[in-house]
């Protein structure tokens, strides 16, 4: 009987799979290393999915709409498209791994910068996929020609970035349109928070993707909801690919309810910029920390100790401190731009002091 690794195809054996951030089971931890929402979903979310409960849960039955029909509606609506320019995924996970498994391969490289979401060339690499990653420097400054001359059949561009939360404008955004041939997709996850969307665009540039989740402003992570906006070409593609009933019964109710609740929603994020940009200000004049300026719902903040040091060694000492006090932030170690900062998801008022709490101690320390 042959042994079932070794009929693996050859690309799956070296594949790294995505390691995600650390998810404590045990009570009292301060999470701030995945950029989830600090706040609960709205409560008509709550309330949408008791109903599809509703008579001992009868509906769970029956399959899902296919499409997501009513939610793809809906979001055409938020952003003045039509549905066909509407696809909704699994998180948009789902979605970026539609776009690698129609416009990635051996044979057609898929490009994005370094750094940036780290699930990239993950899904690249399940699909056997050539690779054009393009080095950010330390300014974050865009590098159009690079990414115009990448020779990739789709790039894959967060605005603003992940990690260091900078945001690119429309202008230049365009710009890179005007020159690349190929397929750009702007992974807006935070783009509730930032000043600047892409959705206008979509009009002049068919080959422009824009994926947005539910899973950071909306306080979705849970429920695993994203979709993409795209000419109703590219959605015709992806949904060639996409499995059947991608999204369940319960994540479309809850999704299609939070959207809804708009003034809930403008509540929680405007608490959230707030609370950031205190904090961005607060670190950078009373500490000297260098912060890139950012858009999203986290800080990425390159620390600095007692002794006016940085780099990595001081970044992770921070971190492992941290870690003592049962608070959680995320490293980026293994790449030279992101190894000497952190980032810190942007929590509640109690858990941000507990984490300036800590910074302290650890600085008199």
């Amino acid at each position: 009987m042959s042994d079932p690794i070794s009929l693996a195809l050859p690309h799956i054996e070296k594949l790294h799979a995505y390691t995600p951030g650390l998810q404590p089971t045990e009570p009292g931890w301060v999470k701030l290393n995945t950029n989830e929402c600090p706040y609960g979903p709205s409560p008509r979310a709550a309330v949408a999915i008791r109903r599809e409960l509703a008579d001992e849960g009868d509906l769970l039955r029956l399959y899902p709409n296919p499409k997501s029909t009513p939610l793809r509606r809906f979001v055409a609506g938020l952003h003045g498209l039509r549905e066909d320019n509407v696809l909704v995924g699994n998180g948009s996970d789902d979605v970026l791994n539609l776009l690698v498994r129609v416009f990635g391969g051996p044979a057609a490289a898929t490009g994005f910068t370094l750094p940036s979401y780290s699930l990239y060339p993950v899904l690249v690499a399940i699909n056997d996929g050539a690779i054009s990653a393009i080095e950010f420097d330390r300014s974050m400054k865009l590098p159009v020609g690079k990414i115009a001359a990448s020779g990739a059949k789709a790039f894959f561009l967060t605005s603003p970035n992940a990690p260091t939360g900078v945001a690119f404008t429309n202008a230049e955004l365009a710009a890179v349109l005007d020159r690349f041939p190929g397929v750009l997709v702007v992974d807006e996850a935070y783009a509730p928070f930032a000043k600047e969307n892409a959705v206008p665009l979509l009009a002049r540039y068919p080959n422009l993707v824009i994926t947005r989740t539910l899973s950071k402003a909306h306080a979705l992570a849970g429920l695993r909801v994203g979709y993409a906006l795209a000419s109703t070409a590219v959605i015709e593609l992806l949904d060639r690919v996409r499995d059947s009933y991608n999204v369940n019964r319960l994540s479309q109710a809850g999704a299609l309810a939070a959207l809804g609740d708009t003034g809930y929603y403008d509540a929680i994020i405007g608490k959230i910029i707030y609370t950031r940009d205190y904090w961005v200000g607060d670190w950078s004049e009373r500490l000297g920390w260098f912060i890139y300026p950012t858009q999203t719902n986290f800080i990425f903040a390159e620390p600095r100790n007692a002794q006016n040091e940085t780099g990595p060694a001081v970044a992770k000492s921070l971190y492992d401190f941290l870690l003592t006090r049962k608070i959680l932030v995320r490293a980026f170690p293994s790449h030279a731009l992101t190894a000497s900062f952190l980032r810190i998801s942007v929590g509640t008022d109690d858990e941000m002091f507990a984490v300036n709490k800590a910074i302290e101690a650890w600085l008199a320390k």
